[in-house]
């Protein structure tokens, strides 16, 4: 980017949201062509996934920006200046050695990385699971240097220290993402562009080979505590797990160890049978019992994490069986389709 544009792109920003009387964390996005055009994209009225990128290279705390102009604040300072360079990983408990397929499941063990110009904003701790109800996301790792080159080689340590185990994670992807020729810019160029991942880069990941647990899917036992807030008295009701004993110890104890076997658990289809790649929910049947299908034919859709995930046979035939229902949440390893000659 260069002065001119960054410079069109902040006076673009202000005007679109002086003119709507916006008030508030906001995010204008556009997108700049080869030849240098500027197209407006949309605004985000809130605060990006990306936010602590801006927080690191600028030293404002935007979240609590946000709360003090929502108190009546003003903005009693201009343009943040700028420096250093700071990257953004989203951890997400998802294959990349399985085209990014979602999988929730325990985390087992969760070891941040630290060091100057890590951070590491999550809420999950060993022992936590991740829900196929919600998004992918587990945590985001943010690392800043004085300049790329920095950032870059900080990137690398943080992502080697960074241990997540119990499912998959998107974590082997970014390692190796940040030594990529295309993304390090080694020709002195930037070679990464929107459909990038899609048209160039060559995943040779393996799929992950450890074991998943399968969800507890049973109502988790609450308890109902009494707070106090600003004289009114409130009854909340939290998990069973967050509350002591009266030893003084959490009830949820310690995490389950790591299971590790040889193969990839989320099986995907025998020779006769599809089974279910991940914990999902059924959205779609695209078959019926008596069908004649074809290989590549897809079959029906599952979605995970937020994400639909297309199933498509492995092989010519005809529908034996259909073992599940449309809105049938199902474990991974079930048995969802049987095929026959």
């Amino acid at each position: 980017m260069t002065a001119e544009q960054n410079k069109k792109l902040y006076e673009a920003s202000k005007a679109i949201l002086k003119e709507v009387g916006y008030l508030g964390a906001g995010t204008c996005e556009f997108l700049v062509a080869q030849d240098g055009t500027i197209s407006f994209l949309e605004v985000n009225t809130r605060l990006q996934v990306e936010h602590p990128v801006s927080e690191e290279v600028t030293g404002l705390d935007l979240v609590r920006e946000q709360f003090r102009i929502a108190e009546g604040g003003i903005l009693d300072y201009g343009d943040p200046e700028v420096s250093g360079h700071s990257f953004e990983f989203r951890i997400n408990g998802e294959d990349p050695g399985r085209n990014f397929m979602p999988a929730p499941g325990a985390v087992h063990v969760f070891k941040a990385p630290s060091g100057p110009g890590v951070r590491v904003d999550s809420g999950v701790e060993s022992g936590d699971v991740i829900s196929g109800n919600f998004d992918s996301m587990i945590a985001k790792l943010i690392v800043t240097g004085k300049d790329r080159t920095q950032a870059l080689e900080r990137s690398r340590r943080a992502l080697a220290e960074l241990e997540v185990l119990g499912l998959p994670t998107v974590i082997p992807f970014h390692r190796k993402i940040v030594n990529d020729p295309a993304f390090i810019g080694a020709d002195g160029k930037f070679g990464v562009y929107t459909r990038w991942i899609e048209t160039e880069w060559v995943n040779d990941l393996e799929p992950w080979g450890g074991q998943s647990d399968q969800l507890d899917l049973s109502p988790v036992n609450r308890n109902s505590v009494v707070v106090e807030v600003e004289g009114k008295r409130i009854e909340v009701s939290l998990p069973e797990r967050l509350l002591h004993t009266g030893s003084g110890s959490p009830t949820a104890g310690r995490a389950p160890k790591r299971k590790v076997s040889a193969h990839h658990a989320s099986a995907g289809a025998s020779e006769s049978v599809i089974k279910a790649p991940m914990q999902s929910t059924v959205v779609k049947l695209a078959v019926s019992v008596g069908d004649k299908i074809v290989e590549g034919d897809q079959v029906l859709v599952l979605e995970a994490m937020k994400m639909e995930q297309s199933i498509t046979s492995p092989r010519d035939g005809i529908v034996k069986a259909i073992k599940v229902s449309v809105g049938d949440t199902v474990p991974s390893g079930t048995a969802l389709i049987e095929f026959e000659d």
